[in-house]
């Protein structure tokens, strides 16, 4: 006969188990949800006359009359992530149509800038590029495909040019504009680059990679492991704003590097800005919510992570934040987003989550 006092732990346990996000999760539909959202967003957001999207479900458009490209960023890594757990869908090539339509090569360096070509010419962020370059190399260690490492290679030579010595090194945020260097042109920089050495094995790549790494840390990074938004050229002065894709790539930046060297300081390193990360904004059972693709960025890094180390807590918060956000943040149209006015960017980022949280529970 079990002790009283054994047999309460025993229930105890019985509840905390019932309760657990990874339990919760094994009764979660994540597959029902993308189909949702990857619904909404083509009846919603999609203008099929021109192929391009919408940056928001509002009949009028505040700025332009189609999206700016930074939510097609956050939508072509979701078309990605929805192609892995259906590798015979084409969720892509809609969105690449669309991007395509960004491109400018009037410039020294051909890219994408941040809105219509045909439409305007217009500003090109080196973030924005990189982000394609990201999500187009995720896909080129898929498939193959041709123009992904073509593109992510025309896209490296285009950063590259915001790569000076100003601050000691660093890459600006936004071409023709010097007052900052960006952690999120930096991250994200250096991932591009790690990713191009683990296809081509061409050092300059690898090298220049540590070379951003390097200065990143010591011009952006806080004593407890996360990072802070940008540095000013004139006058070094740090805007300490934290966003959590700022942590993101470089969490994802650390495993790759103990992948590519077997060097364990950087997976120590890993999981330092892991526990920060998740210490930092990770608060009353709710990640920041402002912007739902910054938290989908920073999935990246704690997913690579948990491939290599397979410590649940680097998931178990996402879980509880994503399941929230389905519960308390949808409107009748089955669209996401804290506020009224539904937007491209949001779908497209929980889409890309609830892949990588699918996925992660078809592994366990």
């Amino acid at each position: 006969m079990l002790h009283k006092k054994s047999l309460q732990w025993a229930v105890i346990l019985i509840i905390a188990n019932l309760f657990s996000p990874q339990l919760r999760a094994q009764n979660i539909d994540y597959k029902a949800h993308i189909k949702e959202l990857y619904t909404s967003i083509n009846t919603k957001l999609r203008d099929n006359k021109t192929k391009l999207y919408l940056e928001t479900a509002d009949s009028i458009q505040k700025e332009n009359p189609h999206s700016w490209l930074w939510p097609l960023c956050a939508y072509i890594q979701a078309a990605n992530e929805m192609e892995i757990l259906e590798p015979k869908k084409q969720y892509m090539l809609p969105v690449e149509q669309a991007i395509d339509q960004y491109y400018n090569d009037k410039l020294s360096f051909p890219a994408y800038q941040d809105y219509v070509t045909k439409e305007r010419l217009s500003s090109r962020f080196y973030d924005d590029n990189q982000w394609i370059a990201i999500a187009y190399l995720d896909a080129y260690n898929r498939n193959h495909k041709k123009k992904y490492l073509e593109v992510s290679e025309m896209i490296c030579r285009f950063m590259l040019s915001g790569l000076d010595t100003a601050t000691g090194g660093g890459m600006y945020w936004k071409e023709g504009d010097q007052s900052t260097k960006n952690t999120c042109s930096n991250g994200p920089g250096v991932l591009v680059l790690l990713q191009l050495y683990k296809i081509t094995h061409k050092a300059e790549y690898l090298n220049t990679a540590l070379d951003v790494y390097e200065w990143t840390n010591k011009h952006l990074q806080t004593t407890e492991g996360i990072y802070y938004d940008n540095i000013k050229t004139s006058t070094l002065k740090i805007s300490k704003a934290t966003y959590t894709y700022n942590t993101g790539p470089m969490l994802q930046s650390n495993v790759l590097l103990y992948q590519i060297t077997s060097d364990k300081k950087y997976l120590d390193e890993a999981q330092r800005l892991a526990k920060a990360g998740r210490d930092h904004f990770f608060k009353n059972g709710r990640l920041p919510n402002g912007n739902y693709w910054f938290n989908a960025v920073m999935l990246r890094g704690y997913e690579e992570l948990y491939k290599v180390d397979k410590n649940k807590v680097w998931i178990d918060f996402y879980l509880l934040d994503a399941d929230a956000i389905w519960n308390n943040e949808r409107d009748a149209n089955n669209m996401l987003g804290p506020k009224t006015s539904k937007r491209l960017i949001d779908q497209a980022a929980m889409i890309e989550i609830y892949c990588r949280l699918q996925r992660l529970k078809d592994q366990s």
